[in-house]
């Protein structure tokens, strides 16, 4: 990193020790956040992504939906100019100003809850169509019960007919034939990259590096496929469909990410 590009974050003296799920909060600084737009690049990411989270929604029916993990509000922005009653939560305050700034900027006002997942129901009123926890987020999550607690706090927010959408890395092909990205989905921003600092099976340690020098770092679980859809399983959902940057025949290796989208709907005799 260049001597005159200043870091706001603080890892400590040991940063790949740092594995608690609370310290995302010291990872997206204002110096992050300001830059986060320049990642995912939304005009690129939209043309990538196309239409597959609206028409997931619209073929369920779906009217009201809960961005659990909004960000700088790509996909708030995207859902209400498709026609959705959304309410914009993050954990991170600096996050939800940006997300507000930039609906504004679009002619919209976004309205935005900070919200703890563990504590989710707390924080938000009534039951929604659709939850949607995107852009990797569920790897913030260190401890299990945690993960637990979050699924099932999602789950109480849905109607009983509702939809969990949650995307996440493909951790599996990182942690067992090592990392490569083809940046086609997710982070479409130029000049900008994105690549593991340190792997293990417990933490992916990811660095962002900027066309000024800057350079950041999060700190995330890398969830395997399968022990995610078992979570969603023990918390309720009976149906779950996964695909792989949004195709649902891949193989296994091939995807950066992949998408899950859990059904609440009770299925009467499935065998789980």
């Amino acid at each position: 990193m260049s001597a005159n590009v200043k870091n706001d974050q603080d890892f400590g003296e040991k940063p790949t020790e740092t594995r608690d799920t609370d310290h995302y909060l010291e990872e997206y600084t204002t110096g992050f956040v300001d830059k986060w737009d320049d990642l995912i690049d939304w005009d690129s990411r939209a043309k990538s992504e196309g239409t597959f989270f609206i028409e997931e929604l619209k073929k369920r029916g779906a009217k009201r939906v809960l961005d659990v993990a909004a960000g700088t509000g790509f996909h708030s922005v995207q859902l209400i100019e498709a026609g959705f009653d959304v309410v914009t939560a993050d954990g991170s305050p600096e996050m939800l100003v940006k997300a507000f700034e930039n609906g504004r900027s679009r002619g919209h006002i976004l309205r935005t809850v900070q919200a703890d997942w563990r504590m989710l129901n707390r924080d938000i009123h009534g039951h929604y169509d659709a939850v949607v926890c995107l852009g990797n987020s569920f790897t913030h999550l260190f401890n299990e019960h945690d993960r637990r607690k979050a699924l099932a706090e999602f789950y109480a927010a849905l109607r009983h007919d509702g939809v969990l959408i949650l995307d996440q890395r493909n951790y599996d092909t990182i942690l067992d034939h090592g990392y490569s990205s083809k940046h086609t989905y997710y982070y479409c921003g130029d000049n900008v990259q994105v690549e593991p600092a340190h792997v293990d099976e417990g933490l992916a340690r990811f660095q962002y590096r900027f066309p000024d020098g800057s350079e950041y770092f999060l700190n995330m679980f890398p969830l395997r496929k399968a022990y995610v859809r078992r979570l969603m399983r023990e918390v309720g959902f009976q149906k779950i469909d996964t695909y792989g940057d949004f195709q649902e025949t891949y193989r296994e290796a091939d995807p950066d990410f992949f998408i899950h989208v859990a059904d609440k709907t009770y299925i009467e005799g499935e065998d789980r």
